[in-house]
């Protein structure tokens, strides 16, 4: 059984979460991440955060929808939220599914370091 995770790393005033996704997730490690991550956001309102997807090639509805989730709670508590690192085949599928309208992209963690407003360390 594989274990979705993810990473987060405070730089500065921006917290940049890492996703480390298997490639095929069962419902409960689905319903830990998805848990996991809202807490996170919800521990810090009003945080900045930079979610880098380098390590993700592919996501699904569920992933998707999980996304679209983490945006919400991001706004909601009066965060920022904003994507980095997207592989040419996931921006494909964000086009596709008219999310790349939703979301803040930029291509590179530097990007999003600075439109954040902190420094790469």
């Amino acid at each position: 059984m594989h274990e979705a995770s993810f990473q987060v790393t405070p730089v500065g005033s921006v917290h940049v979460i890492t996703l480390l996704l298997p490639e095929i997730m069962d419902s409960r490690e689905f319903d830990e991440l998805n848990h996991g991550l809202l807490t996170t956001l919800s521990a810090s309102p009003q945080g900045r955060w930079l979610l880098d997807l380098s390590n993700i090639a592919y996501m699904g509805s569920a992933s998707l929808g999980l996304m679209v989730n983490v945006r919400q709670a991001a706004k909601q508590s009066g965060g920022v939220l904003m994507l980095c690192c997207i592989t040419p085949g996931l921006m494909k599928i964000l086009r596709t599914c008219c999310l790349e309208r939703l979301f803040n992209i930029v291509k590179t963690r530097d990007e999003g370091m600075q439109k954040l407003g902190a420094s790469a360390a």
